[in-house]
């Protein structure tokens, strides 16, 4: 199957489809697990798996139309990189499609991030995630996958939740009022609405997977223990949803492994929940479609 879901093929055209998937097969700049470059096609490949409609939001988003894009192929440096992503957004957003990225490695997120913050100027990031990646420049590289976020603060708001392990010189460019670590909100009851206060109207959503606990999740590239639970992440999700509006998103750092097939389902399953909760935030319910027979 070259697209995401087991759906009807009409449901997936470009000129059609309310969202796009764009998958970024790149995984250069990675220093511990290698192999989020076939992250991508893992997720695809693992939506065939998913029910089309979803019990918990009774809504089957897919009949909005979900296109999977052609992959972005000019990686031969992390420059190219960041500037193709940069380029196919803003395509895909003159074409006024919701848009999201299938990692591939963080760093994927840079193009993305900058080119969605010039459609919407007062932009805030939402960063899930293990790790700071704060970094001005990592192993001779500014466009590292440990440096998004500092590109990121460069042009939004960023709002870092999940964090557990920083370095000292990433100390610097913290924002304390935007940082929810992860032994700080695992008893804290009202770290959701936290969240959401320090977040401003339009929210561009990056999930790397390792802000999820390797227990559920460990096909990833620098897994960490003290993550994330699943309904804890679709908790802070739907109250994002229903008090901003998420205007693009990203999942990366997915690393298949023949021996953990559930974790790519859980990516696989994270995306479409996350264009769940974009539908419903649009107040658009979504009937079933006749097209759609999906057993």
């Amino acid at each position: 199957m070259d697209y995401f879901l087991d759906m009807d093929v009409q449901l997936a055209q470009r000129e059609t489809a309310k969202y796009v998937l764009i998958p970024v097969p790149y995984d250069a700049t990675s220093t511990f697990i290698k192999g989020a470059d076939k992250g991508p096609q893992a997720i695809i490949d693992a939506s065939d798996s998913l029910e089309l409609y979803d019990i918990q939001y009774n809504i089957e988003a897919c009949a909005a139309g979900i296109h999977t894009d052609k992959p972005i192929t000019d990686t031969s440096s992390p420059e190219k990189m960041v500037n193709s992503v940069y380029q196919r957004v803003k395509e895909l957003l003159a074409e006024n499609k919701r848009i999201g990225l299938l990692g591939g490695e963080h760093s994927i997120s840079i193009g993305a991030i900058r080119a969605v913050s010039e459609n919407f100027p007062q932009l805030s990031v939402l960063q899930i995630d293990a790790h700071a990646d704060l970094r001005d420049n990592y192993h001779n590289s500014p466009y590292n996958h440990a440096c998004v976020m500092r590109h990121a603060q460069a042009c939004a708001n960023v709002v870092q939740v999940g964090i557990r392990n920083v370095c000292r010189e990433e100390q610097g460019y913290i924002v304390p009022e935007n940082i929810f670590y992860a032994h700080q909100i695992h008893d804290n009851t009202q770290w959701i609405e936290q969240v959401t206060e320090r977040l401003t109207d339009n929210v561009y959503l990056t999930v790397d997977l390792d802000g999820l606990d390797p227990s559920i999740l460990p096909a990833t590239g620098t897994p960490l223990p003290g993550g994330l639970g699943w309904y804890p992440l679709l908790q802070l999700l739907e109250r994002v949803s229903k008090t901003k509006k998420v205007v693009a998103f990203d999942v990366v750092e997915l690393c298949p492994q023949e021996q953990h097939k559930a974790s790519d389902v859980l990516a696989a399953a994270l995306v479409y929940k996350i264009i769940a909760l974009m539908e419903l935030a649009d107040n658009f319910f979504v009937p079933l479609h006749p097209l759609l027979n999906h057993a």
